[in-house]
């Protein structure tokens, strides 16, 4: 149970998001309507995904002041507080990548050192790729082809080409490239990397306990948030495409990692 309370606490967190969507449809709640792009919250205030915005922005539709302050609620939030959470605590893709790289390690169906085909900066070139083909198509390119829209469409309302979509990215995960999903192409993850730059909460690590096992670097899906820093440095991990996951923190056990309030420091990567 302790190696595993940070993913014990995302699972529950997932879940429990999920659940309220499909009550809101299936039951009438009025707790969490709507979707992952925009979500009404008890029937008072939106809650609007910034990247989703972006892109109806791009094509042109106005926009209501209601999703503009829910997006700003988002920013805020993700951008001084949670960091790069949505990824990790939130979407539920992660659940189906996390399957497939739990798989991927129980059948050792990975090779150490083998070269990557795709740089993790595709996600940047993705997301910006998104917004032009929005302005160019007058439609909200990226929310066409979600994963992460298909996954939720299809829990509430049958599944229909969303569920090839969903396996789509789950034997990429398993058979091409170990997190390659989260960690190299979904632009939402790259937007929010943008934002993690001054959140305030980190994970810290401690040089002085840390007795080089590796065990984090292993579990890490953004291995180079830590590589640089892991066994050399006592310092907090201030890379923006971390996704405070805690899955290092649950595997140390040499307590040398834990979540830490930002000291805001000058930052380095």
């Amino acid at each position: 149970m302790k190696n595993n309370k940070y993913l014990i606490l995302r699972r529950i967190t997932q879940l429990s998001i999920l659940i309220l969507f499909i009550g809101a449809n299936w039951y009438e709640w009025n707790i969490l309507k709507g979707n992952y792009s925009t979500a009404k919250v008890l029937d008072i205030f939106y809650l609007s995904d910034p990247y989703a915005v972006l892109q109806t922005f791009a094509t042109g539709f106005i926009i209501g002041v209601d999703v503009l302050i829910g997006t700003l609620i988002i920013v805020l939030f993700y951008g001084l507080i949670g960091g790069r959470a949505f990824c990790s605590w939130v979407c539920p893709m992660n659940i189906v990548t996390d399957t497939a790289n739990w798989l991927r390690k129980k059948f050792k169906m990975y090779k150490e050192n083998v070269k990557v085909p795709i740089k993790r900066n595709m996600r940047y070139w993705i997301l910006g790729l998104g917004l032009v083909l929005s302005a160019i198509f007058g439609v909200a390119a990226f929310e066409l082809v979600s994963p992460v829209a298909m996954l939720h469409r299809g829990l509430i309302f049958g599944w229909g080409v969303g569920l090839a979509a969903v396996f789509l990215v789950f034997f990429f995960d398993l058979f091409v490239l170990q997190n390659g999903w989260c960690g190299y192409v979904c632009p939402i993850g790259g937007f929010y990397s943008l934002l993690n730059k001054v959140s305030i909460f980190k994970i810290q690590h401690d040089k002085d306990k840390c007795t080089n096992c590796n065990k984090c670097l292993i579990a890490c899906p953004e291995k180079q948030v830590l590589i640089h820093i892991i066994g050399k440095e006592s310092r907090q991990i201030t890379g923006g495409e971390c996704t405070n996951c805690g899955r290092c923190i649950d595997v140390c056990n040499d307590d040398s990692l834990k979540f830490s309030i930002n000291k805001f420091k000058k930052f380095t990567k």
